[in-house]
This record gives C-alpha cells, structure tokens and sequence, in this order.
C-alpha cells in the first residue's frame, strides 16, 4: 500500500509539473546559442507550429492558441531578437530563423508538424521545413506567398531601406498603416504600429534586408511539400507562377481586411485555417 501510494503521489507531481508548463514559454538555444522563446499547448500527436512577421512576436496568434490546442499540440515561437528571444544574433536571416524554429521542434521531438507562418514567417517556415526532412505535412503561409520570384531592382530595395535607417519609428508607423484598408480598426491599428515601432531597430533593419534579399526558390525546390495560403485581398497572389515553383498551391482569401489577417477577424480566419489544416492532413 505504501508503494501505491508513492508511486500516485509521484505521477500526481508528475501531471501537474506538466500542466503547470502548459502554455508558460520555454527556452531552447539555436544553432548559434541565441535563446528561442516557445510555448507549448495541447497534447496531439499532430503539431501547428505558428511563426510571427517582421518585428512581430508570438502574442500574435493569441486568437488561435484556445481555438486549436484542443484538438492540436500548439506552438507559438519568438524568432531570434524578437519577444522574449535572445538578441546576440549578428545577422538577422532567413536561414537563421528557420534553424530557431527546427531547434523548437527538436527540442520537443515533433515528428508531424504542420508550420504556419505570417508575412516573413512565410519564408522561415519554408527554410524550417527544409531542416525538418520528413516531419513537415505541409506548410501554411498567412497573408504571404505572393510571388515566389521577386520584382523588385535593388535600387527599390534600397530605398524602401533607407527610410528604415534614417528614422526607423516613424517609417515602421507608416509601414504598418499602409497595410490596413481605409474602414481597419483604428484601435488595432494603432496597436500594431506603435508594437512593431518599438521593435529593436538593429534586429528589425537587418530582417528586412535579408528578406529582400532571400531566394525562395531552391529550398522550394528541396522541400517539396504542398502549401495553402491565406491572405487578405489588398495584394494580388500570381498563382500560376507559383504552381511553377510548388506542385500543390492553393490560396484562400479573406476579403475586405488588411495583412493582420488572423487578428482583424479572427474567427472567420480560425475557420479557413482548420479547413486548410484538414487538408494538408488529408493528403
């Protein structure tokens, strides 16, 4: 009898250290030794990774967390520099987010993952998934994937980065508004820009740069893996020259919001997601 009850009492401890972790973020180093801020909730065997924009954090997906984890294993992740996460990094890159993403899914022992990335996350899940050989389902860009082949000269890129430099407050402000149609919710609008404006400018001005600069393309090549989008109606998605890059690309489109698709409505964006999340599963 008194075996019995310490191994219960000790499960019992067990259990509760592992509900008190539920949702509290952790820690885990990259490669370069930076620490990754994640949380964790949920018990399936299936994971949706959710991975932030530019200058963004993991409090974006607060929406999603309740609406997923009861059915999913749900983790939200502050890319490098961002949040919580560490900021020693040198260089912001793509490359580098996506090995502070495999190092979450690592460090958790994933075997079925399914990454969700908004703007910039678009990119990094596909350089996630690339150091995830065999455990990625499939990929879910929110408002992203508009062209896998850019448009841009370099002299456009240098200007829009330019601004950044000289006055990086007023430009992320600015930036931020352009990307909400003229009926957005000034609260939610004013939220995000004065958030993303407080951004590390060092850690922001470099993100951006290595994203204008990152090629999609050859990892797309390596990965294969079907991807859906959702994205708002502000920016039009070349589709056909997308499915030149990606066997299976689909796009789902949320009309009359801006590029904070899955906080101006949540619940219609919550409902696109799991049908889009049922497929990939499907396949």
């Amino acid at each position: 009898m008194h075996n019995l009850s310490t191994k219960l009492y000790f499960f019992i401890i067990l259990f509760l250290c592992f509900q008190i972790t539920q949702g509290q973020t952790q820690f885990v180093k990259s490669v370069d030794e930076v620490e990754v801020a994640y949380t964790v909730s949920g018990y399936s065997e299936t994971a949706l990774i959710f991975i932030h924009g530019w200058s963004c954090n993991k409090s974006y997906w607060s929406s999603q967390i309740n609406t997923f984890n009861d059915k999913y294993k749900v983790i939200t992740i502050d890319l490098a520099g961002h949040g919580e996460s560490g900021l020693e990094r040198e260089n912001y890159t793509v490359e580098l987010f996506g090995e502070d993403v495999a190092a979450v899914v690592n460090n958790l022992e994933l075997n079925k993952v399914i990454l969700i990335g908004h703007s910039m996350g678009g990119s990094v899940i596909i350089e996630a998934a690339k150091r995830l050989d065999g455990r990625v389902i499939g990929l879910i860009g929110v408002d992203t994937y508009q062209s896998f082949t850019d448009d841009w000269t370099p002299e456009q890129k240098e200007g829009f980065l330019h601004s950044f430099n000289e006055n990086f407050v007023n430009s992320t402000i600015e930036f931020v508004k352009s990307m909400f149609p003229p009926d957005a919710d000034q609260i939610l609008l004013e939220k995000i820009s004065q958030d993303m404006s407080q951004a590390p400018p060092r850690v922001a001005t470099s993100a951006m740069r290595n994203l204008f600069y990152y090629n999609p393309i050859p990892s797309l090549k390596e990965i294969d893996l079907p991807i859906i989008s959702i994205n708002c109606d502000l920016y039009p998605v070349n589709i056909e020259e997308n499915k030149k890059h990606v066997k299976s690309f689909e796009v789902k489109m949320m009309k009359g919001v801006g590029h904070f698709i899955m906080l101006e409505r949540p619940e219609e964006f919550n409902s696109l997601l799991s049908e889009a999340v049922d497929k990939l599963l499907s396949k």
